[in-house]
Parts: structure tokens; C-alpha cells; sequence
């Protein structure tokens, strides 16, 4: 079954009107935190960063619709997915600086960020098995981008998902572009979500700029999900800004015909929407705002009271014990580190 929601301005998602608020909300923090650390980059503060404007109402949508113990397996762009988990915003700007991921007392079921791209996914269908195994209730999301599904661990993750009935919700936000690789160079499937039927569970679409039928869609997969029914949502998205700071998408990217429910800003467009049915008044996003700003304020200063990183911190806790192959690693980038040291 293959279920398309968009291409309507919005979804008549039954919700109580104080979660919509704090639905936009969230997409606000969500917004001036991408902003304040693209503009903490540039200046150096830290060595790069991937901004998600435009994703926000996918990543806000599909984490309110997580239940608290859900386990969260994100990639390098779930920052907004984490915000709205609970994730400190210190937390997240010291992993950027090259601090440890979690500094702060929280008792959230995440797992750190992956990097490597599609790395997470095997790992979330083994603590998936794991749950199944022992007759856990919560279920596992695992977070990845449209240029995730090219390789090789999303087919043996969701392979062995299929086979052992793992009950992981694959959440796929297809923002139209694996860096500089529009969807269509990548697979000639006719969607992302038809993906699911060659592993044997149920894949659908939704619109990932109406963060209404993202909390809605996501919701109802997971409780399948928690049935032991894996299930692959493809929230569909688009990147405004650059995959990360070191990108220059004019050189790839013009003006793509996509639809406008699809293109058009997330939060001016949920914000209209809540005005004209009466549900926030007219200084919300603003007041939103401010207070967000407040609160990356304290983030940052958190951030910068733990000073840099140094060479010594990558190789920490990687072993209880180095072996001798990784001390003369660590005596390699310490001797770099020295070297470099007057020009730093």
C-alpha cells in the first residue's frame, strides 16, 4: 500500500489546539537554531555544519508523534528532530565544536549522530530485533536522507527488517537532493517509499512541509511498527539551503518544477494557517522567536565554556585499552597538532 498525502494546503489532522502551537513552535527553535550555527560557522566557531531550513515541519512532525521511550537513530541533519525530542541545543553545538555528543544530564533514547551515510540503519534494526526480542514495547526510528537509500546498508537493513519483522519505523526525508544528486539520478523507482515492497512491508508518502500529516502519518506507522511491522516513510521535503557549509548548490541546483506545497517555506506556511483558523494571534511566531533566541543564547555560552577540542579527545573512548596501532596514531596527530600549533 502505497498512501500519498499532499498536494492540498493541508492535511484535516484532528489536534488539540495547544499541541499545533507548540508544533510551530518548534519549527520556530528549530529555525533560529539552524540559523544562529550557520552563522557560528562562518565565523570559525566551529569546522562545518548542515543546515536543514525547509525541513523543519518533517523533522517536528515525525519526533512529536515518537512516544518518549521511542529509541531515535539519527544522521547529521536530524538536528531539528532532536530540538524537538528534548536534546539540550548545548549538546548538539558541542558535538559541532568536537566535544563528546551528550554532555547534559538528559535520559533521552538517542543514538549519536551518524556521519557515514546510512551507517545508523543496521544498528537500528538490531536494537529493533533486540526490543522484539525481549517483548519491549517501544518501537525505533531511524532518521536518514534520500541519498541514504543508494547504499549498500539501506538494502540490508531493511532486508533484515522485512525478515525479522523489526518493528522499526524508516523514516526517509527525501529533500530532493543527495548533495548534488537530484532523486531521479539515484534510482528509477517511481518513489522512495515503493522501496518497502521489495522487502516484504509497507511503505508510504507524505507531505514533509505540512507538519500536521507528518505527526499524523508517522503516528499511524508506528503503531503498526509496534505491532512488529516494519514500515518506510518517505517525508517529502526540500533542501533551501546547502548540504552543508562547504556546498555550493548554484552550481548544481536551478529552478526545479516541483510543486509549491512542496517549495514553499514550512513555517510561513503552517503559521498562516494557524492565524487564519484563529489558533495562535498575531505576535506568536515572533514571541516564539524571542524566546528561542533566548534560549541558543545560553546554548552557546554553554558550548563556549567548554573551550576547543583537543587531538587527544578523538581517541578517548574508543578502546579501554589503545592498542599499539592506535598510540602511534594518537603520537601522529599529537605531533601534527604541535606543528600546526603557531599558525592555529
Amino acid at each position: 500500500m502505497h498512501r500519498v498525502i499532499g498536494e492540498r494546503e493541508f492535511s484535516d489532522v484532528t489536534i488539540a489546539e495547544d499541541q499545533a502551537r507548540e508544533l510551530l513552535a518548534a519549527m520556530v527553535r528549530a529555525r533560529v537554531f539552524d540559523e544562529r550555527a550557520l552563522a557560528l560557522q562562518r565565523r570559525g566557531w566551529m569546522s562545518g555544519y548542515p543546515p536543514f531550513r525547509g525541513q523543519e515541519a518533517s523533522q517536528v512532525g515525525a519526533a512529536h508523534a515518537m512516544a518518549a521511550d521511542d529509541w531515535l537513530f539519527p544522521t547529521y541533519r536530524a538536528n531539528a528532530m532532536q530540538l524537538a525530542r528534548g536534546v539540550p541545543p548545548s549538546d548538539l553545538l558541542r558535538f559541532r565544536r568536537g566535544h563528546p555528543e551528550f554532555h547534559s544530564d538528559h535520559d533521552l533514547p538517542h543514538f549519536p549522530q551518524a556521519i557515514p551515510i546510512a551507517t545508523q540503519l543496521p544498528h537500528a534494526v538490531g536494537a529493533g530485533m533486540a526490543a522484539s526480542y525481549e517483548d519491549a514495547d517501544h518501537a525505533v526510528v531511524a532518521y536518514f536522507g534520500d541519498g541514504a537509500t543508494s547504499e549498500g546498508d539501506f538494502h540490508e537493513a531493511c532486508n533484515f527488517a522485512g525478515v525479522f519483522d523489526a518493528p522499526v519505523l524508516f523514516f526517509c526525508e527525501n529533500n530532493h537532493w543527495a548533495i548534488s544528486t537530484a532523486r531521479d539520478r539515484q534510482t528509477a523507482a517511481p518513489s522512495i517509499a515503493a522501496k518497502a515492497d521489495a522487502y516484504g512491508f509497507t511503505g508510504g508518502q507524505v507531505d514533509g512541509n505540512d507538519p500536521l500529516a507528518v505527526f499524523e502519518f508517522v503516528r499511524s506507522a508506528l503503531k503498526r511498527v509496534r505491532e512488529s511491522e516494519p514500515v518506510l516513510v518517505e517525508s517529502l521535503t526540500y533542501r533551501q539551503g546547502p548540504h552543508t557549509t562547504s556546498d555550493d548548490p548554484d552550481r548544481y541546483r536551478g529552478d526545479e518544477e516541483l510543486p509549491e506545497w512542496r517549495t514553499r517555506d514550512p513555517i510561513d506556511r503552517f503559521a498562516e494557517y494557524l492565524r487564519a483558523e484563529n489558533v495562535v494571534y498575531d505576535g506568536f511566531r515572533d514571541h516564539a522567536r524571542e524566546e528561542a533566541t533566548e534560549a541558543i543564547d545560553d546554548a552557546v555560552e554553554i558550548a563556549e565554556a567548554a573551550g576547543e577540542s583537543g587531538p587527544d579527545d578523538v581517541f578517548e573512548h574508543a578502546y579501554a585499552d589503545l592498542s599499539p596501532r592506535v598510540r602511534e596514531q594518537r603520537e601522529t596527530v599529537r605531533g601534527r597538532a604541535e606543528r600546526d600549533e603557531p599558525d592555529r
